[in-house]
């Protein structure tokens, strides 16, 4: 069962839910990346318009693509960050946030990007921005904050999303 804490509509519950039966159709497990990218005490989140809150860039792995890629790809296309170098692996969570257990999300770290085109709200994304650490907006999804917690420190990092 989705957690009724999410605030998502109930078109967004329908849409998760039936992309999770399509993709359990095809596969036993999904695996999903966040991008995680750092200036100092920033961090770059964005907004989908089609669930609620702030995120970190991603979405899922394609066939014959890392994670660490599909991390790298997701960041463009959604933000329009080219990350540089090697990321730290800061872990890999069960994601039980659609009611299903088969979801796992891979989250890399980035300190080294480059902008590579500006930022144009899409179907996707409704917004793009640079947080502080600090003072993230009131309707950061709650897996993000954690994740962030996590990365500077204030807790240790925990098995699920």
């Amino acid at each position: 069962m989705m957690d009724p804490g999410l605030g998502l509509t109930s078109w967004q519950r329908l849409r998760t839910r039936w992309h999770l039966f399509a993709t359990g159709l095809r596969k036993r497990l999904t695996v999903g990346v966040r991008a995680v990218l750092l200036d100092g005490k920033k961090v770059l989140l964005v907004r989908h318009t089609y669930l609620p809150g702030w995120q970190f860039p991603g979405g899922g792995v394609e066939p014959a693509e890392t994670a660490e890629t599909a991390a790298a790809r997701e960041t463009m296309e959604e933000a329009g960050y080219a990350v540089d170098g090697r990321p730290l692996l800061h872990g890999f969570f069960l994601n039980r946030i659609a009611g299903g257990a088969r979801d796992h999300v891979a989250v890399y770290v980035w300190r080294e990007f480059r902008s590579e085109h500006e930022f144009v709200p899409n179907l996707e994304i409704a917004e793009c921005g640079w947080f502080d650490v600090e003072a993230l907006p009131h309707d950061v999804e709650a897996g993000t904050a954690r994740r962030l917690a996590e990365i500077f420190g204030r807790t240790t990092p925990a098995a699920e999303w």
